[in-house]
């Protein structure tokens, strides 16, 4: 077994970005509810504590019993984490008189502590608390402070347990990388050797022995999650795997027959599925965007049940579900966080459908995949494609879905990806796309009034899709593709750019 660091969750919707700062370092993680504990075996070699959406003053917070960890593996408490730590142990918390949300400034740090050496005076930290940390017990040593919280961090005197007020995990906290490497690597003794290439041949091992003889049916979409998910079973089983490319309809321009194309060569066994027409008909009214969503997802899996069948033996469903997909329906591992929204491939199956789901990238970010795809020798023409929804079109139109709808926002969207790689800003955009809106505006073309459609487009920069903000596109850029789109697309006569970070939004609108 690999060795690993072990994270706590008590429902942080940063919690994900704890395991992926981890995973940086060439460490493998697990998280686990808090209330889900699992044992202690030899290859935990450190355990964290997430931030939280609860108070600890609160009567129904979390309360884990940490007898089998602290004092016994290094320990760090992150914001909730290092305030359960502070208050059960003997110390107060209390609300804060100055709540800290966003930047703030160390205004002293232990350079000479294992936790923090190598971090600067003034290093900038992000805070997410409405509680402080009053006083702490006699044996807990204060490490770091800011100019309204004191106790910013600390270390329980004979131990290898460490408490933080602020988030290493967010790239605004300058520093968060060198404190959460000093906690992994020397304190925790993690060998990093969790790399792609170990990832791959560990997981081709693994689906060898679930899978065995047995036929998988993979939905291909074209993107880079459901590529290297295909590769991966590939490599696992070769010729029992059975992809299927399905066109609902609500894909970009001319996108069915060039993803056909892009998988030539690549030894995959690739049926394309036209299924357009159900798609439609099961949206036909509907403007929820959760109730579209979960439209799409069950036409999937009718489409996928009927396909299943024409293929003798297949008992199995491949998908390329990864870790946001999941954090943002449910927690990952059935934890206490909130629910976003729904995705398609994420829930398991209906009753009805025989076949039982696999899912090779589940625990991966983005970036991990690319980087795992890279280390097989994916065309990086595929790696680097910006993340697609897997609905598609259906939650970029606002309202109802129709077929002249989607039709016209394909054409926008083709004029916008097309413009940001023929100015070469393809690339530094992390994803794109355009969003039809369901209103209408008035407008003067050739002297004559028009009464026609607006829509937005949306470019995000971001390394893993649970933060992100808005790209500063060229002025220039914009007015050439706003021009190109009324000009071009009959029926659009306004074109917005949408200037909104994730959060408060999210990077899609439905």
């Amino acid at each position: 077994m690999h060795e690993m660091i072990l994270i706590l969750d008590f429902g942080s919707q940063y919690t994900q970005l704890i395991a992926r700062r981890v995973r940086e370092q060439n460490i493998y993680c697990e998280i686990h509810p808090w209330n889900k504990c699992p044992e202690m075996t030899e290859n935990i070699k450190g355990v964290i504590l997430s931030g939280s959406p609860f108070s600890v003053r609160d009567e129904n917070s979390p309360k884990p019993n940490l007898d089998a960890i602290k004092g016994k593996l290094p320990l760090l408490g992150v914001c909730f984490g290092a305030q359960y730590l502070a208050s059960n142990f003997g110390g107060e918390v209390l609300p804060s008189k100055i709540r800290e949300y966003g930047r703030a400034n160390l205004s002293f740090v232990d350079t000479t502590n294992e936790l923090t050496k190598g971090m600067s005076m003034n290093s900038q930290v992000w805070m997410s608390h409405g509680d402080t940390i009053k006083t702490v017990p006699s044996n807990y040593k204060i490490i770091a402070s800011t100019t309204d919280v004191e106790v910013a961090g600390y270390q329980i005197e004979g131990e290898q347990t460490y408490g933080i007020q602020f988030h290493p995990e967010v790239y605004h906290s300058s520093e968060g990388s060198v404190l959460l490497k000093n906690f992994l690597v020397d304190i925790c003794a993690c060998s990093q050797d969790w790399t792609p290439a170990s990832f791959v041949d560990e997981t081709v091992n693994n689906l060898k022995q679930e899978i065995g003889s047995d036929k998988v049916i993979l939905g291909l979409s074209g993107g880079v999650d459901s590529t290297v998910a295909a590769v991966l079973l590939h490599k696992a089983i070769g010729k029992n795997l059975h992809c299927i490319f399905v066109d609902n309809g609500l894909l970009r321009k001319n996108e069915f027959s060039s993803v056909l194309d892009s998988y030539k060569g690549m030894g995959l066994n690739v049926k394309g599925v036209n299924a357009s027409e159900l798609f439609y008909a099961e949206l036909e009214g509907l403007t929820d965007p959760e109730l579209k969503r979960k439209a799409i997802g069950k036409v999937f899996i009718d489409v996928f049940d009927e396909e299943s069948k024409l293929i003798e033996d297949a008992k199995w469903l491949g998908q390329g579900t990864i870790y946001p997909d999941v954090i943002e329906s449910v927690s990952a591992t059935g934890g206490p966080s909130a629910t976003i929204k729904s995705h398609h491939n994420v829930g398991g199956l209906p009753d009805y459908m025989k076949l039982k789901v696999i899912e090779p990238l589940k625990l991966l970010f983005k970036d991990e995949v690319r980087r795992i795809g890279k280390s097989m020798g994916i065309d990086p023409k595929i790696l680097g494609r910006h993340p697609f929804p897997g609905p598609g079109l259906g939650i970029r139109i606002l309202g109802d879905v129709t077929k002249e709808k989607v039709a016209i926002l394909q054409e926008v969207d083709h004029i916008f990806i097309s413009t940001l790689k023929e100015d070469g800003l393809y690339d530094d955009v992390w994803q794109a796309g355009a969003i039809f809106l369901p209103i209408q505006s008035v407008g003067v073309m050739g002297d004559e009034r028009t009464y026609e459609n607006a829509v937005a487009l949306r470019a995000v920069s971001s390394t893993d899709g649970m933060t992100a903000d808005w790209c500063h596109l060229p002025y220039e850029f914009l007015a050439k593709v706003s021009n190109r789109i009324i000009n071009q697309v009959k029926g659009i006569n306004r074109v917005t750019y949408d200037i909104s970070s994730k959060p408060p939004a999210t990077i899609e609108w439905e």
